[in-house]
């Protein structure tokens, strides 16, 4: 009988809440955007040098997306969503 009481009382927690959750999606989104910015941008042929790989949407802004949703994922497993 005691046994029944504990299973009914014991609830399930996530280590995380809801709000650490939002955050952790958004800084995936932010780094998957990232890796996406920085493909293509190659050649066919090897022997032709392409110049495209070096814009600054691959140079500079893919980068600083990908490190800024490191930084998101970061804040959010450190974030206390009882405060």
């Amino acid at each position: 009988m005691g046994e029944k009481k504990q299973k009914e009382t014991a609830k399930v927690e996530f280590i995380f809440g809801k709000k650490n959750y939002k955050f952790m999606f958004i800084g995936l989104a932010c780094i998957a955007l990232g890796f996406i910015l920085m493909s293509g941008g190659g050649s066919d042929d090897p022997n032709v040098f392409n110049p495209e790989i070096f814009n600054f949407r691959r140079i500079r802004l893919a980068p600083m997306l990908v490190l800024l949703g490191f930084g998101i994922e970061i804040y959010a497993i450190l974030l206390n969503p009882n405060k």
